[in-house]
């Protein structure tokens, strides 16, 4: 850790250690989060996808044509968490090219990045995306495009759900859809701070 960030977390901790007992978290009630036309229950699969594909997102369910897709796209060369590799570099089928190790000095040369993700939300189409779970952060935000791989199972109802669901992981983010966005006069820009292409794999290795 460099010296100037120690410096500013010291300052931090020192202003919070005078402060009075921090009050307790507000308890909010279950139905907190407002429906966005979440699916029924025993639907999350096909309710995410919807959502998904409703954001500019894309779904998959089969990795041979997840891959068919990616060769489509020119994109043959990419980083994929080393959890994945060895069964999801045969399930893609052609000539990809996964690398298993980041190189932040080659970051530009990775078109894609696969990463497992935590879970994803059936109401908004979000992939939940934690540092638990995503082996390279960079992986899934320098990429153009970027895949998480989420088991079915892990496809929650609702926002409200999601959140009661989680760990105590510090680093939590909700990605619903590319990321985008239009502080510009307006206009709305994809793939500005992150992926212009955000596509979930929903499949679950037996």
């Amino acid at each position: 850790m460099g010296d100037a960030r120690q410096l500013i977390l010291d300052r931090v901790k020192a202003a919070l250690a005078i402060l009075p007992e921090k009050k307790p978290l507000p308890e909010y009630p279950a139905d907190v989060a407002l429906s966005l036309g979440a699916p029924a229950p025993g639907d999350a699969v096909a309710g995410f996808r919807e959502q998904l594909e409703s954001v500019r997102g894309r779904s998959f369910t089969d990795p041979a044509a997840l891959g068919a897709w990616l060769a489509e796209q020119g994109a043959t060369r990419g980083y994929c968490d080393p959890a994945l590799a060895g069964w999801l570099g045969t399930a893609l089928g052609g000539d990809l090219a996964l690398e298993t190790t980041l190189d932040r000095d080659r970051i530009d040369d990775y078109q894609f990045g696969i990463t497992r993700a935590w879970g994803a939300v059936a109401e908004t189409g979000s992939l939940i995306l934690d540092d638990a779970t995503t082996s390279r952060r960079l992986g899934a935000l320098a990429p153009w495009i970027h895949i998480a791989v989420v088991a079915p199972e892990r496809i929650l109802p609702d926002v409200g759900s999601a959140i009661a669901a989680l760990g105590d992981d510090p680093n939590v983010i909700f990605c619903t859809g590319p990321s985008k966005t239009a502080d510009v006069e307006g206009i709305l820009i994809e793939g500005v701070h992150g992926p212009g292409e955000q596509v979930a794999l929903i499949y679950s290795r037996a």
